[in-house]
């Protein structure tokens, strides 16, 4: 078993190894579902005093049947106690949500990326039952389907930690699931209601490799209905396409270190310049896209905005017609009971004459 880290930016994920890609709010077990995917603690959990994943990182494994498997563990960012207290959730929040900078996003996604050139195979999206489903976490899930296009939901599996919760309460994951909220089944709708229960404090081993067997089912799945294909979009194939560049660029020059022309820290300034071209170039992209995505999300959050205003408006207008339509029968009431009072003393006095 071995691991790769960010830090080494020529480092990649062997080809022929399948790609998992763990995305999801810092505080939902996204750590922790990695270590009990690997059996071990691999990467640096919640628990830990340090436990936010900063930056993507990822580790490798053989299975039992001979299979590679990668898995990147993507970072949660630390926000201040002003912005805690706008969103209401957490302390930390995930990779893709709405609420970060671009350029961080976009730096972030571009490691990502470099880590996997060759795609994805699927994409965990790591969820919480102990948690209420939050519109942030809904928005960051928007983003990854306005960044990455609708293709991505075929690559998606949600993963719900928490199953010690349910099984304390004697619930299930269907249990859980017919209560949700509706945008969360909308989610699970989307990417064909794949979805996995993790427990990731027992010590049970055979519960722990029943349900890593359940999601390594499910990637299959997911393998098979994209016809063995991981996922890619013209981001993956820039950063390939320049990555192959670079490389055949870096060779010749290393060519040259054995005629002693150069040395090898000469060739790496040389070289340098292309390699912070390339992943200049890739942040472009990744930015333009973000920056794309955010305006749509924008213009998109505008436009309910204003359906909801216009909601009110027209809720208070009907409001109001109501409350007048009841005053006017309350006093039409009361007109007619004074009326009737009146025909009652009226009547009275006529019997009263009647009997003088």
């Amino acid at each position: 078993m071995g691991g790769y880290s960010i830090e080494d930016d020529w480092e990649f994920a062997a080809p022929q190894a399948r790609t998992l890609l763990l995305v999801g709010r810092t505080g939902n077990g996204k750590s922790a579902t990695g270590n009990t995917i690997f059996g071990t603690n691999i990467f640096q959990s919640e628990r830990s005093s340090s436990g936010v994943t900063r930056t993507s990182e990822l580790k490798t494994t053989v299975l039992e049947d001979g299979q590679m498997l990668n898995v990147i563990d993507t970072p949660g960012r630390t926000y201040s106690h002003e912005l805690s207290s706008v969103v209401g959730c957490g302390g930390v929040l995930g990779l893709f949500d709405s609420s970060l900078d671009t350029e961080y996003i976009g730096k972030q996604i571009v490691s990502c990326i470099k880590l996997a050139p060759n795609g994805i195979h699927a994409v965990l999206v790591v969820l919480s039952v102990s948690s209420r489903f939050t519109k942030e976490e809904e928005a960051a899930i928007s983003t990854l389907l306005a960044l990455f296009g609708r293709k991505i939901c075929d690559y998606i599996i949600l993963v719900f930690t928490g199953g010690d919760l349910l099984d304390d309460d004697n619930k299930t994951l269907e249990d859980f699931l017919h209560d949700c909220p509706v945008s969360l089944k909308e989610i699970l709708n989307l990417c064909g209601n794949r979805c996995v229960l993790f427990d990731n404090k027992t010590k049970d081993q055979t519960k722990k490799e029943n349900q890593v067997r359940q999601l390594l089912s499910l990637v299959n799945m997911v393998s098979k209905r994209n016809g063995g294909q991981p996922y890619t979009n013209e981001i993956f194939t820039e950063l390939k396409k320049g990555t192959r560049e670079f490389e055949e660029y870096t060779k010749k020059f290393r060519a040259l270190t054995e005629t002693k022309q150069y040395t090898q820290q000469e060739i790496s300034l040389m070289t340098e310049p292309m390699r912070e071209e390339l992943f200049k170039r890739v942040n472009e992209m990744v930015e333009s896209k973000l920056e794309e995505t955010t305006s749509r999300l924008e213009h998109l959050l505008e436009e309910a905005r204003a359906s909801r205003v216009k909601a009110e408006e027209k809720a208070r207008a009907a409001q109001k017609r109501l409350d007048e339509e009841t005053r006017e029968m309350r006093e039409e009431l009361q007109r007619a009971m004074k009326r009737r009072t009146q025909d009652d003393q009226y009547d009275v006095q006529c019997e009263t004459c009647s009997i003088q």
